[in-house]
Formats: C-alpha cells, structure tokens, sequence
C-alpha cells in the first residue's frame, strides 16, 4: 500500500458549518439525521455507563433507590384500596400487581418525558466544546431509561409469583407496547427540552402537570366504563399504550387494538417531528448558552 493511500484511509470526514437551515433539504437532513444516529451508538453507550455508574455510586444504598419508589408508592395506594379510603373498582387481575406495573409503567412515561433535558442540560458544557453527533445525548437518555426501568421488572416477576399470575403468550408482545409508551415520553421530552433549558421554571410546571395527568391515567383504577371519565381512553393518549401493555403481559388480550395502532403511529409521527426540531434548536440553544 502506498503511501497516499495510508494517508487517504486515515482522512476524516470533513463537516461544513453553513447558517442555512436543514429544512432547505429534507431529504439530505434526514439522510445526515440516521447517519448521526447510527454512529453515535458507541458513544452514547460509554456516555449511559458513566451516568448509571455516577448515580448508583454517589447513594447511600446504591441500586436499592430505583425499587424504593414504585414500592413505596404501590404499598400506598394497596393499603388506601384495603381500607376503603380509595375505590377503584374491580381488577381482572389481583389489584397489588396491576397498581405495582401500572405505577412502573407510568414511572417509565414520566421519566422518559425529562430524561433528554436532563441530558442535555448535564452535558451542556460538552456540546458547546466539540462536536460529535448530538443524537449520543438521546441515546443515552434511553439507554439509562431502560436499564432503570429493567431493574424494576424485578419487583413486577416477584408479584407475579406471590399472587400466582400465569405468564401468557401475550408477555410477548407487551415490551413493543412497553417500546411505544417510552417512546412517546421521549418525543414530548424532546418537543419541552428547548422551551425548557431557556426557562427553568418549565420543570416546575411539568413536574406539576405530570402530578395531574397521573390521576387523570388509569394507572391505580381500571378504564372507566361511564361518562365523563371514559373520555380518559378516548382522548388521554398515554391511557391505550399503559393499558395495552399491563394488558398484554397480564391477560394476554387486547381491549381496543385499533385505537392503540393509531396511537402507536401518531408517537412515531410525533417522535421524527420532534427529532428534526431537536436538531434544528440544539445549535442555537448552545451558541445561546456559551454567550
């Protein structure tokens, strides 16, 4: 091999800044978008192991804190319905495992709405020092969302066992609506995170809001059957992918498969809109934040 061909093999890829906005082309943004997100894997794993390690290493009990909260949080609401202080109606299934993976479920949501703010706040001073693919942040997000969310599935085989609840064929389909529920959190974080690192009370007021959609979920009581509630699965979007996930690893069935595909191809609608605005704000909101 010659020696210009050593040197052509170790050429980097060239990078042209240009003030012209992506929308100008598409197709080549969203060329450049999955070839972003297809080499940021690597990193995005190193930067998910250094985040979950800091995490688990700085507490006092360590992995214990990621089973403390939907356990505390479960028990509360089991211990309310026990002593009749909260109705919620009747279960198909026992109510300690259907409020333990609602509360889960809903945790996996809640989480996946902050978690790329977080994200991109934590490592604000790194995207305005060198450039890798700003989809790594995401990625990473993801990753630790997963991996929490893993550990607690922990909590959910041990109830199954307790209670007695058989695994069906339909457990195989519940992590795709599982998938759905996360990625819907992800794309409203993403379509918030702009608004939300310019302006900090925007996490108050989410924190807020989230403490109201909570109850507005079917996460602690069955779908209502009678009007005005029922409205909830109809226009409260995070209700048909919750349900059809504890639905589907629970019983095996699903209640309204149609509502939940329309769903399902909305969030991925959503998600890309949301992708391309993420891209198009992250160069602004960084030259904004190193001013």
């Amino acid at each position: 091999m010659t020696t210009n061909q050593k040197n052509k093999n170790l050429e980097l890829p060239t990078i042209t800044y240009t003030p012209d906005s992506g929308l100008r082309s598409p197709i080549r943004m969203l060329r450049q978008m999955f070839l972003d997100l297809k080499n940021a894997r690597e990193l995005a794993w190193r930067l998910a192991v250094r985040d979950i390690s800091a995490t688990y290493r700085q507490s006092l009990f360590g992995i214990l804190w990621a089973f403390l909260g939907p356990v505390i949080s479960a028990l509360l609401f089991i211990f309310l319905n026990n002593q009749k202080i909260l109705n919620v109606g009747k279960t198909d299934i026992p109510y300690p495992v259907f409020v333990m993976f609602g509360t889960l479920l809903w945790g996996l949501f809640s989480e996946s709405i902050n978690a790329p703010m977080t994200a991109v706040t934590a490592n604000m001073s790194i995207l305005s020092k060198i450039y890798f693919p700003r989809e790594a942040i995401i990625l990473s997000a993801i990753l630790k969302v997963l991996f929490n969310f893993g550990i607690k599935l922990i909590i959910l085989v041990i109830f199954f066992i307790i209670f007695g609840l058989r695994f069906t064929p339909g457990i195989l389909l519940s992590p795709f609506a599982i998938l759905m529920l996360m990625l819907m959190g992800i794309a409203l974080g993403l379509l918030i995170t702009p608004i939300g690192i310019l302006y900090k009370d925007v996490s108050t007021v989410l924190s807020a809001f989230m403490g109201l959609w909570f109850y507005l979920t079917p996460v602690i009581y069955p779908v209502p059957n009678t009007w005005p509630m029922s409205l909830m699965s109809t226009w409260n979007p995070v209700s048909p992918v919750l349900v059809a996930a504890r639905d589907l690893a629970t019983k095996g069935t699903l209640q309204d498969p149609m509502l939940f595909l329309i769903v399902s191809a909305a969030t991925l609608v959503i998600l890309l809109i949301a992708w391309i605005m993420y891209r198009l704000a992250l160069p602004i909101l960084i030259e904004r934040m190193s001013a």
